[in-house]
């Protein structure tokens, strides 16, 4: 079983997206620079976004129970939640693809260095 457990981590190792980040040693240091205002605008959308999910829904939960109308949260609960994902999306869309890109190739290098050392295995 840890035999098998240490192919593995062997397999996981040769992929093309773990090797290069091995190889390259990612780091975080993208991190240190000054966001663009694309970047501050997406991390704003991202904020508003979790401002809209679920606390939106409990509000139109309250104003259902409140005005005895259950349509406002059978219907308004859905859209506003589902109009939260579309808000976050698009503050994915500014600032998430190169900064998430940057933080999983430096989880991936420092998670199969882990490994592979628990598995005795060289590092490159």
């Amino acid at each position: 079983m840890l035999s098998q457990f240490k192919k593995i981590i062997i397999k996981i190792a040769s992929i093309d997206f773990v090797r290069t980040a091995i190889e390259d040693e990612a780091d975080l240091s993208a991190f240190q620079e000054k966001p663009s205002l694309e970047v501050i605008a997406g991390i704003f959308l991202i904020l508003l976004s979790s401002l809209l999910g679920w606390p939106a829904v409990a509000v139109s939960g309250v104003l259902a129970v409140k005005l005895d109308e259950p349509l406002i949260a059978v219907l308004g609960g859905p859209l506003v939640y589902g109009f939260s994902h579309l808000v976050f999306w698009l503050g994915m869309y500014f600032s998430g693809a190169r900064y998430s890109r940057i933080f999983f190739r430096w989880l991936t290098r420092v998670t199969v260095v882990k490994m592979l050392r628990w598995a005795g295995q060289p590092v490159a």
